[in-house]
């Protein structure tokens, strides 16, 4: 019984796991290439399905609703990198107060209402919860659909791509070395601050296309859907981290790893769920897998590596 019921719900584990891996990969900039703790993601991620809930209900395409979600997400990265950079506000405390100034930006956004639906009946959705047990392509009442796990995946990779040959560019490379040493890369005429913000703004913008992504997946925008987004992400980026990273070294297999976290951490959920968890422990449950992941490199040091000279 247990079996039946876990593998009818996989598929909507790994599509869930695959869009928050989107929103795990954005978190990845700040948190690992950056080095800076971005609270901002627990708006910014509502702020895209806002956007893309809002334009689509109001008749704009699709696509172009996505794009917006994206330029959305990099003005909301846009503020705290003005926090932090211009008004000398620590990252920590910037990111919050993005956040707190998001959640009254959303609800505007949402014309004043807490949830905002959007059917897969009445819109063409990129991906949606219906298609998740659906051939990869398929014609459903004469209209192309896809499945949810299918454009995802292609969606992380082509993201991955773009990060990796980004990553690679003069730009790329300075914020790298803004998040690995400021001073020294201060010192190699490097500005920081741009950097710094440049690195904010593509953060958030990966964090809401996760997120408009995720309000065609389920139908609908709500304002507490980004609540607790930072634990996920970070659970995603540790998860896989500690899995891969002795087999991993490149950095586009980097950002894999957080895509595949995304997965299990949400495999590991919907596993604790179908064992009959309460579900209003989810968040304590969070709490613990990441503070777990968390810990295992330091415990692999303090308890496992061995003291050179001491057999």
């Amino acid at each position: 019984m247990f079996f039946t019921t876990f593998l009818n719900a996989l598929p909507g584990a790994v599509a869930q796991g695959l869009i928050w891996g989107i929103m795990a990969i954005g978190v990845y900039i700040t948190y690992k290439v950056l080095d800076v703790a971005d609270l901002t993601v627990d708006g910014s991620m509502c702020t895209g399905a806002a956007v893309c809930v809002m334009l689509m209900t109001n008749g704009c395409p699709m696509w172009l609703a996505l794009l917006a979600s994206l330029v959305a997400g990099m003005l909301a990265g846009l503020l705290t990198g003005i926090f932090h950079t211009i008004m000398g506000i620590p990252a920590l405390l910037a990111g919050i107060l993005s956040q707190l100034s998001l959640y009254s930006i959303n609800l505007k956004i949402l014309a004043d209402k807490a949830n905002q639906p959007i059917s897969w009946r009445n819109y063409y959705l990129l991906v949606s919860l219906n298609d998740v047990k659906s051939p990869p392509v398929a014609v459903k009442d004469g209209t192309l659909v896809f499945n949810p796990i299918f454009i995802t995946a292609i969606l992380i990779a082509v993201i991955i791509y773009l990060i990796y040959w980004f990553m690679g560019r003069e730009i790329g490379c300075a914020l790298r070395a803004t998040g690995a040493n400021q001073n020294m890369s201060r010192a190699q005429g490097i500005n920081t601050k741009f950097t710094t913000v440049l690195g904010l703004m593509m953060s958030n913008a990966i964090v809401a296309f996760s997120g408009a992504l995720l309000a065609q997946y389920q139908g609908f925008a709500d304002i507490n859907m980004g609540r607790g987004a930072i634990v996920i992400g970070l659970a995603a980026v540790i998860i896989g981290g500690v899995i891969f990273d002795k087999i991993f070294h490149n950095f586009a297999l980097k950002l894999v790893s957080v895509a595949i976290g995304g997965i299990i951490y949400y495999i590991v959920l919907q596993i604790v769920i179908t064992l009959g968890f309460d579900t209003n422990l989810l968040k304590l449950l969070s709490a613990i897998v990441v503070g777990v992941f968390l810990a295992i490199p330091f415990w692999k040091k303090r308890f496992f590596t061995k003291v050179k000279g001491v057999k």
